[in-house]
């Protein structure tokens, strides 16, 4: 999912370093090669984030794993690749930002490659891990390398162009992913990103080679990055495998709680305290980057947890193929790619607090439409959520992030647009295990009271039952098709049930959008130009 994004879904994040540019503006025909290797690129990388999320239930049969441990394929990409993105800056610097891109697209290359030659559940999360570390740096040196490319009265021409990229993936992502589990095979997922990657990565180096940004060496906060890598790592793993183990009943579990609890303590205090942290922690002093942060990354862990779970419930129990759910989630970039330029015009006139909360009562609404979902619900009903959801992320993710760096210095806006990623990405992922371990949750006690209910009415049961087995059907076949039946209406209830729960949720956010400050409007103009829609 990517899920950029999710970095899985479209987010403001200004470029990691934006210093004067040190080269004259590209022209002609170079500019046009330049634009279309970077925004290749960044299409590929936000395209993976989403293009798996169909294809978990077929993931997961050929792996022979449950769609559940299927997620992990999501989330170890999103975890890692939320730890890679702090360190962006630092690598910028030691190695420069074209060097660094160039690399950054030919290891995602190979690691797409070896995601699609994975023969388990195990191989694919290993290297699902290190697609998302080497992927880290390629969205915003996508953004850093474009603004150097054009004459700063055309920034905005610049980052437009760039931004149609991210809106767009997500809708491909799901259609393609779709089309290709069910026409082809599944690693066609991650074999497609070969020959793009390749070609993004041999006109970047070929333009961009002798524009390399200066390098320097500075000192790395090693002990901060590894206790980073320790306790996101146990409490997504915690979270990801806690149903399966059940929970605090197993000794696993509690170890990496405990774990998680322990590194996290001890990097806050290093972080702190640290000259060169791997993240800087004060941000989350100013008032306008703690709530604003904040705010995004919950909503980002509901939106994502939601997107991930509808395919699942399409496909496992409403028999839609991968192609069909793909097609039930691609029309939400529809008004996300006719809004978002409108909002990044907007955003520096109108109250961006006003256009955050519109987004989070349009999410409310959406998913309180999909909570009233049914087994017999149709395609266009699903269908209008999703498309109406498409406004909601064009108001949500450009105003939320011009207020979370609102009154920022310049120079302090990469670590502060870094650590708001690295928020947001990791609560996408922790989203993705939560939705789908609540689903599991509340479809078991759906199933237990649905069964209690035709203990109670026997004839009922017992009627139905004679009826299967008079069509033919042997005891067990029919007593497995009534299981099916009860499954079927648990799982939907129990997907109503978070949908319903995230509709909540939504409107609570809305008191923390309302603690920030509304920056001035030069404040504003100046964080919707430097930022892109990712």
């Amino acid at each position: 999912m990517s899920v950029t994004a999710p970095p899985t879904a479209p987010a403001a994040a200004p470029p990691v370093a934006a210093p004067p540019p040190a080269h004259p503006p590209l022209q002609g025909s170079t500019l046009l090669l330049g634009t279309l290797a970077l925004s290749l690129a960044t299409f590929m990388n936000v395209l993976d984030s989403s293009i798996a999320n169909v294809s978990i239930p077929a993931i997961a049969g050929d792996l022979g794993v449950s769609p559940g441990q299927g997620t992990w394929v999501i989330t170890s990409f999103g975890v890692a690749n939320a730890i890679s993105v702090p360190l962006t800056g630092w690598l910028t610097q030691r190695f420069g930002a074209v060097r660094l891109f160039t690399w950054s697209v030919l290891l995602f290359v190979l690691t797409s490659w070896l995601c699609g030659f994975a023969s388990s559940l195990e191989m694919l999360i290993v290297f699902r891990v290190l697609q998302g570390l080497v992927a880290g740096p390629m969205i915003p040196l996508s953004q850093t390398l474009l603004l150097a490319s054009y004459p700063r009265a055309k920034a905005g021409t610049a980052l437009a162009l760039w931004g149609v990229t991210t809106l767009v993936a997500p809708v491909v992502g799901p259609l393609l992913g779709g089309w290709i589990t069910d026409n082809i095979s599944w690693p066609w997922i991650f074999y497609i990103n070969v020959p793009i990657g390749l070609l993004a990565a041999a006109i970047t180096w070929g333009i961009y080679r002798h524009r390399e940004t200066p390098r320097r060496k500075l000192p790395i906060d090693t002990l901060g990055l590894s206790l980073l890598v320790v306790w996101v790592g146990a409490l997504q793993l915690m979270l990801d495998k806690g149903k399966e183990l059940d929970w605090f009943a197993s000794g696993e579990i509690v170890l990496l709680g405990v774990v998680a609890l322990v590194a996290f303590a001890v990097f806050l205090v290093w972080e702190l305290t640290d000259e060169h942290p791997v993240v800087d922690l004060r941000l989350f002093a100013r008032r306008n980057f703690a709530f604003g942060a904040l705010a995004l990354s919950v909503a980002y862990a509901l939106f994502f947890g939601n997107v991930v779970l509808l395919p699942l419930w399409l496909q496992q129990w409403m028999g839609y193929t991968a192609t069909s759910a793909g097609m039930a989630l691609a029309p939400v970039g529809v008004f996300a790619i006719l809004l978002t330029p409108l909002v990044g015009r907007k955003v520096a006139v109108w109250d961006p607090r006003r256009m955050a909360t519109a987004a989070f009562i349009v999410f409310a609404l959406v998913l309180w439409m999909r909570s009233q979902f049914t087994v017999e619900t149709d395609m266009h009903h699903i269908l209008i959520p999703t498309l109406i959801q498409g406004g909601a992320m064009a108001f949500f993710f450009i105003p939320l992030t011009t207020l979370t760096l609102a009154g920022l210095t310049p120079d302090r806006i990469p670590a502060a647009a870094g650590l708001s990623n690295f928020v947001r990405i990791t609560a996408g992922a922790m989203g993705t295990s939560i939705a789908t371990t609540l689903w599991d949750s509340r479809a078991a006690m759906h199933h237990a009271h649905l069964t209690e209910g035709l203990v109670q009415g026997q004839g009922v049961f017992a009627s139905t039952l004679d009826g299967l087995i008079n069509s033919g059907l042997s005891s067990a076949q029919a007593l497995a098709q009534i299981n099916r039946l009860i499954d079927q209406q648990a799982y939907t209830r129990a997907a109503n049930d978070v949908f319903l729960g995230s509709s909540f949720v939504f409107l609570l956010l809305i008191s923390l959008i309302w603690l920030t400050q509304r920056p001035p409007r030069l404040g504003a103009a100046t964080a919707a130009d430097a930022g892109g829609a990712h």
